[in-house]
């Protein structure tokens, strides 16, 4: 199981262009529906500790469900997994676009990566918001929490602790 779980976040790492939510859709496809370690509801839960984390969502995230699949080693290969291709694959672009970057072919394709990377966070979103919002209360957490980041300065942690005592008030009070 446990190169399996290396080799799943390689592949979630190899396909994540654009960044840790961007790897949402993957992460559902290859831990949730295909091997069958986590549920949706376990996904949601690990994903909002990943976020209140410090450091980069995808690496946050692996590390948890490697924890959660695996003990201290799943953590490890996990984390290992998904940092791979990147490591490759920088290492790999910054000789490339060194020398490239302003060629048209290139800019071109960056111009079509551009909205694919949107798209994917887009369908993160609809993803995680299918299993987050259950309920009235809920959705009126989630739009507060959408409308205070985008017109406000808020910090997102403060943001978020203040979602989480809301939680507390509405759900368990």
């Amino acid at each position: 199981m446990f190169i399996e779980l290396y080799l799943a976040f390689c592949r979630i790492g190899l396909f994540s262009i654009g960044g840790g939510y961007v790897m949402l859709p993957l992460i559902q496809k290859e831990i949730i529906e295909r091997h069958g370690w986590l549920t949706l509801t376990e996904f949601v839960d690990i994903l909002a500790v990943a976020e209140m984390t410090p450091g980069p969502v995808a690496i946050n995230a692996a590390t948890f469900i490697g924890f959660r699949t695996g003990g201290i080693l799943g953590a490890i290969l996990a984390t290992a997994g998904v940092v791979t291709p990147s490591v490759i694959f920088m290492l790999l672009a910054a000789a490339f676009l060194r020398r490239f970057y302003e060629h048209a072919l290139v800019q071109a394709a960056f111009h079509g990566l551009r909205p694919a990377v949107i798209a994917l966070i887009i369908s993160a979103a609809v993803f995680v918001a299918r299993t987050a919002l259950t309920d009235p209360a809920s959705v009126v957490i989630g739009c507060s929490v959408f409308l205070l980041l985008l017109l406000t300065r808020l910090h997102p942690v403060i943001v978020l602790l203040s979602a989480a005592l809301a939680g507390l008030v509405l759900h368990y009070l």
